[in-house]
């Protein structure tokens, strides 16, 4: 961890401050979300019906508003939209502790998927202006707190609820208030460029673009196949096992895997690899991990039956750890002046939204299942998200999409 501490001290205030937002934006977030569900049913009484409401108006709040969080970012300056929207998320996580009427609940959710809508592409669009020719490497610390967020929100989520959910969901909202006032201390204002267009003339341009539509289809594997975290392999973890801490464990042994080498790893493949190749081997990587579950082990013990899971989950987490910087890296380059946040929303949109088909269609396949194991349709369809993926981004690198020549400029 000593070069990750060493890359982030390289890096002007704005950007260490928006990387340990980052982590804090995790933190906060893993802190509740888990839980979320669990207190709807048994304290609340909602029935599973409401629960999908509620947790989809969040989701949908979200995913729907990407591109309207992005043009904010274009047109008002990223440092109040990322100001907004963690203010946002703190009164919504409030909402939650004391909220149990539905109205109130629904209205919670809303605010928090604003809240992610806003900040997510204003984040990452004051960033890559930012860190200008460093954007891989500090994309690359994003993934770095991020995932140690990630990894320490649920544990400290585990532990507050021990006193009760509304000390959990306060304690998120108070992160969030603290990331507000820091951002509002120490952010600096970034310069607005205008497009020069209408709102919807900027969206016309970014909806128009086909290279960078296909490049967003084409990274809609890797928010896919992350999801599967959540879905195909805790499901398998517990029941290869019959160990509820399997799960727990895939997150800790696919965290713990990649945090000390994320910065060094982006630093040899920034010396050695373009963006295209870094990127289509990512994807790979990660599509290839899920064809380890298939591997007999049903007449091992527990904890060898484990191992194949495991490796799939370490390799989802390298394939990430390989491509994500310069997927994040690349969407600028894409984006004529003024319009950064703009193609950061719309990348958002569309690769949500088929990643969320794709997890819909994965999903079923498990739900058909007898046994309460995941079939071998499952992970065949997971990896071929990975491998399709990659095999995308071969066809646009191999026609020169991806290179620098191909940009008529670099960001905004």
């Amino acid at each position: 961890m000593t070069s990750t501490w060493a890359a982030l001290r390289s890096f002007p205030l704005p950007i260490r401050l928006l990387v340990i937002n980052q982590f804090g934006v995790n933190l906060g977030f893993y802190l509740l979300l888990p839980y979320l569900a669990g207190y709807l049913a048994d304290d609340v009484g909602l029935s599973v019906a409401l629960i999908g409401v509620v947790l989809g108006v969040r989701n949908l709040s979200q995913q729907g508003l990407f591109l309207l969080g992005g043009s904010a970012s274009d047109r008002l300056g990223a440092r109040g939209v990322i100001i907004a929207g963690c203010a946002l998320r703190s009164v919504g996580f409030a909402l939650f502790a004391f909220g149990t009427a539905l109205p109130l609940l629904l209205t919670a959710s809303v605010l928090t998927g604003l809240a992610g809508a806003l900040f997510n592409p204003a984040v990452r669009s004051y960033v890559a202006q930012a860190a200008e020719d460093r954007r891989a490497e500090a994309f690359a610390l994003f993934n770095v707190f991020a995932n140690a967020g990630a990894l320490l929100g649920p544990l400290l989520g585990s532990a507050l609820l021990l006193v009760d959910f509304r000390t959990s969901a306060m304690a998120a909202a108070a992160v969030f208030a603290v990331l507000t006032v820091a951002q509002a201390i120490w952010l600096p204002v970034q310069r607005v460029v205008s497009s020069g267009a209408t709102v919807l003339g900027d969206w016309r341009t970014c909806l128009t673009d086909r290279r960078f539509l296909a490049f967003s289809m084409a990274s809609a594997g890797m928010f896919a196949l992350q999801t599967q975290l959540y879905l195909v392999l805790p499901v398998q973890a517990e029941h290869v096992t019959g160990l509820p801490v399997a799960v727990a464990a895939l997150f800790v042994v696919s965290t713990l895997a990649t945090l000390p080498l994320q910065v060094p790893v982006t630093r040899w493949l920034q010396a050695r690899w373009d963006r295209g190749r870094c990127i289509l081997v990512g994807f790979a990587v990660m599509g290839a991990g899920f064809l380890l579950p298939l591997l007999d082990v049903r007449d091992a013990g527990p904890v060898p039956r484990l191992v194949p899971v495991l490796g799939a989950a370490v390799l989802l987490a390298a394939g990430v750890m390989i491509a994500q910087p310069f997927v994040l890296e690349l969407i600028p380059a894409f984006a004529p002046s003024g319009l950064t946040g703009t193609y950061f929303g719309l990348f958002y949109l569309v690769s949500g939204l088929a990643a969320a088909a794709c997890t819909t269609v994965i999903g079923a396949t498990v739900d058909t299942t007898a046994d309460g194991g995941v079939p071998a349709t499952a992970w065949l369809l997971t990896a071929a998200v990975g491998i399709g993926s990659a095999a995308a981004v071969w066809l646009l690198r191999r026609a020169r999409k991806l290179t620098p020549s191909a940009f008529a400029t670099d960001g905004s």
